[in-house]
């Protein structure tokens, strides 16, 4: 008898930009979809550059949408592993990764009760979205933004690794990135205000204003724009 898939909600895996206007409609989509109207705002990756400020950020954006943002006070290690945030997590119908460095955010996250909590209320229904350094550390392998080779991410999605900001780095990380993609992974280029989005269903669109661009080692590189589904190119993925 095959395995019966674990439900899940919506993801969305941002290419950096967030909270901008190329997002307004996949922002305000995401809102709808968590049937509420508050958004948990996890700005830990940008722990060195004014957390406060992203959630600031973030407020008067979805404020705009007719939601409201709780910024979930956590930057280190320690706050990561505290019930009571965890339980906010735990119990969030739309959690908002922020940008900033992938590496301070997966030695906050990686084993911790509170990345337990996001999988679960993931996995409960919930729409999760993270930006830059939040949607390559979801992914496993993980582009290492110090050279463009791999490392370990938090594996939510297997087989996938993204790589933010595609259309602006430098030439040769991106070589090297396509160069050492393992052969059972597929590569995920995004532009920013560029989005991978994975709908409860199953399916896999593009979303936002730029490009993704699908890199494989057993196929041409593929281009695709806002409101094509990829859903065969990533086969290899799961989430």
């Amino acid at each position: 008898m095959a395995a019966v898939k674990k439900p899940t909600g919506t993801l969305a895996l941002l290419g950096g930009g967030e909270w901008q206007d190329p997002y307004r409609e996949l922002d305000g989509a995401l809102l709808a979809m968590s049937g509420g109207d508050e958004v948990l705002v996890l700005p830990a990756a940008a722990a060195f550059e004014h957390p406060g400020r992203v959630v600031e950020r973030a407020t008067e954006w979805f404020a705009g949408l007719g939601g409201t943002v709780v910024g979930l006070d956590v930057v280190n290690r320690r706050d990561a592993e505290r019930d009571d945030l965890a339980k906010q997590a735990r119990d969030a119908g739309f959690i908002y990764i922020a940008d900033g460095s992938p590496l301070h955010l997966r030695s906050v996250l990686k084993g911790s009760a509170l990345y337990a909590a996001i999988v679960k209320a993931y996995q409960g229904g919930a729409v999760l979205a993270a930006s830059g350094a939040g949607a390559t550390l979801l992914c496993d392998p993980m582009v290492d933004p110090r050279g463009g080779a791999y490392t370990v991410g938090l594996g939510l999605v297997g087989g996938l690794a993204v790589f933010p900001y595609h259309g602006k780095a430098a030439a040769h990380l991106r070589e090297r990135s396509v160069e050492l993609l393992p052969a059972d992974a597929t590569l995920v280029g995004l532009d920013e205000h560029t989005a991978l989005l994975r709908l409860e269903t199953g399916e896999w669109h593009v979303e936002g204003a730029g490009v993704a661009t699908i890199y494989r080692t057993d196929q041409p590189t593929c281009e695709l724009r806002g409101g094509e589904p990829i859903t065969e190119l990533l086969a290899q993925a799961n989430a």
